[in-house]
């Protein structure tokens, strides 16, 4: 095996963009929390964006490599470094042989993700490798990533082996046990915000809110409560009360569902969301904002924004058209593509 947990930080876990087609049988989608961050740092070691990577959640792991390796890291800011050298987020970097990668608390963020050329290779369960760790299956052994582990990366793609070959060159050249590419992926393409502003579409039963809760729930800022997970954020702010009491059926729900349970505190579902649930529901997340909500910290606020299904699509298309271009843009800096 080519990398070996020393420490294994807080909450490590191997994702990728999730496990679908199950949600019928119950089985979550779980996948990454940020599939912004997790795509981009696949894109950056030329691999497919669904490869698997290490989610590392608010305090980084310490890897030791025991092959050469292309990485990089995308996502909070866990000052990432090799044998005490700082390396960079959002660039190729490749490590020598025997070198030691080592996390520290993130300074900005909640949530890196560590991408290998060829990504990490473990068993795909349900076509996915991403980790449910409450059923403890997928991943690696079902589970958080613990001292000893092993883990072997896959096959690199062209692009990636091409990447490595580069940086391989330019390290020998310099006697350094790592280099890094000397261009990068702008921090502006990644939008958090410790203040975070969030676009959300109207619920099926938002109507069935009083005006005040109705006007509250755009007009107010919330906090991110401690007992919040990979499951959901519970949000402390202006209670949230229904017109009248509502009986309502279990009915599907999805990634960025916002619940309000009988405290009248909202919940938006996320990654490990149930499939089915029975609170009303006041809204839903835009898709494009939930990597926002993904690098959110306890203590930290959030603000509602509504608009229309339209906007929430068209903001999408932006975000994936900007990701495209960026793909393009590192394939003509590998000397891969040529420029059009």
């Amino acid at each position: 095996m080519s990398m070996e947990v020393i420490s294994p930080g807080l909450y490590t876990t191997v994702q990728d963009l999730g496990r679908y087609g199950y949600q019928r049988h119950g089985i979550i989608v779980g996948g990454a929390m940020d599939t912004l961050a997790m795509r981009m740092a696949n894109l950056l070691v030329g691999n497919d964006p669904n490869a698997a990577v290490l989610e590392l959640t608010l305090k980084g792991p310490v890897l030791l490599f025991h092959e050469d390796m292309l990485l990089a890291v995308c996502g909070a800011d866990m000052q990432p470094s090799v044998d005490g050298k700082r390396i960079r987020n959002n660039r190729p970097v490749w490590v020598k042989k025997g070198s030691t990668l080592k996390f520290a608390h993130a300074k900005k963020g909640c949530r890196a993700y560590l991408a290998v050329a060829g990504g990490w290779d473990v068993p795909p369960v349900m076509g996915s490798r991403s980790t449910n760790v409450r059923a403890g299956f997928g991943g690696a052994w079902g589970r958080t990533l613990r001292e000893k582990d092993r883990l072997q990366p896959g096959k690199p793609s062209e692009l990636g082996r091409l990447f490595a070959e580069q940086l391989r060159a330019r390290s020998m050249a310099q006697h350094a046990g790592c280099f890094e590419m000397d261009w990068f992926v702008p921090p502006h393409v990644f939008p958090y915000q410790k203040e975070a502003v969030v676009r959300v579409m109207r619920g099926a039963e938002f109507d069935h809110f009083t005006k005040e809760s109705r006007q509250h729930f755009f007009a107010q800022s919330y906090q991110l409560a401690a007992q919040s997970d990979r499951m959901g954020y519970r949000l402390e702010g202006p209670e949230l009360a229904l017109e009248s009491p509502l009986e309502l059926i279990s009915a599907a729900v999805s990634t960025g569902t916002i619940q309000v349970p009988p405290n009248g505190q909202p919940i938006i579902l996320l990654a490990d969301r149930q499939t089915v649930g029975g609170y009303p529901k006041i809204g839903h997340v835009a898709t494009v904002d939930l990597p926002i909500l993904a690098q959110l910290r306890p203590g930290d606020r959030v603000q509602f924004q509504e608009v229309s299904l339209r906007e929430a699509q068209q903001a999408l298309y932006e975000q994936e058209t900007a990701l495209q271009q960026i793909r393009l843009g590192i394939e003509i800096n590998a000397g891969w593509r040529q420029s059009v």
